[in-house]
């Protein structure tokens, strides 16, 4: 019998290496899987490579993980906001390595790693510094139709951790809204999935149309109670 349904988020979690590279859905303050973030600062795994829209907002989320120093390097699209001075500080201090990557570029890498697409080429970025890559080697371009490109590889990763509304034990999964984010190309481009939810479901309660990660991508599934979210002062 299929049955994703964890135990604990220690048990969705064990087993991540020092060094992995681990997906992190949520965008501003939705969909951050923020229990899931701070069981992987329990589990104690190092020298994280981190992607994720962005690199944290006060001490919660992304930058209790970056706090902990846990991450090695972040692949994000706005690393910088009013309350990022977990990150600034790495950064300035040499601590953390940064990839930048433009928002559409960086989902659509994330993609393509879950769709087994080699690479893709794109107009967003040329001609600026963005067009190189992170040891500052040249990305290759091309004329196409009179258009410049860069070439962008795909992002696979280890571990993602994302955050659905609903789930049931095959891992099928539905999402709260924007909430939803990046999560489904997140859940493609890993070799592990755990996903928190806030409702576990019988087989055949999710209707088949509104499914939008199927459980084949989906390893773990963590049930989170809402009321102790909601006390905790984290959005959904």
């Amino acid at each position: 019998m299929i049955n994703k349904i964890a135990d604990s988020i220690a048990q969705a979690l064990k087993g991540t290496q020092d060094g992995a590279t681990v997906l992190v859905g949520g965008f501003g303050t939705a969909g951050i899987p923020s229990e899931l973030i701070e069981g992987l600062i329990e589990q104690g795994a190092r020298d994280l490579t981190v992607v994720n829209n962005n690199a944290g907002n006060g001490e919660h989320g992304m930058a209790a993980l970056l706090k902990a120093g846990r991450v090695r390097k972040i692949i994000c699209s706005f690393p910088r906001q009013a309350d990022s001075y977990i990150f600034d500080g790495l950064y300035h201090s040499g601590k953390i390595e940064l990839e930048l990557v433009p928002q559409g570029n960086l989902a659509e890498r994330i993609r393509a790693a879950g769709a087994g697409i080699g690479g893709f080429f794109t107009p967003t970025g040329y001609g600026t510094e963005l067009a190189k890559t992170p040891s500052g080697e040249p990305k290759e371009t091309r004329l196409i139709e009179g258009r410049h490109y860069v070439f962008e590889l795909p992002i696979h990763a280890d571990l993602a951790l994302i955050k659905a509304e609903k789930g049931d034990r095959w891992g099928n999964l539905v999402y709260r809204k924007a909430a939803r984010n990046f999560g489904p190309v997140m859940a493609m481009a890993a070799k592990k999935t755990v996903a928190s939810v806030h409702e576990v479901v019988a087989l055949g309660d999710l209707d088949p149309e509104s499914i939008v990660t199927p459980g084949i991508f989906v390893h773990q599934v963590v049930l989170i109670d809402r009321v102790a979210t909601a006390a905790g002062g984290i959005k959904s």
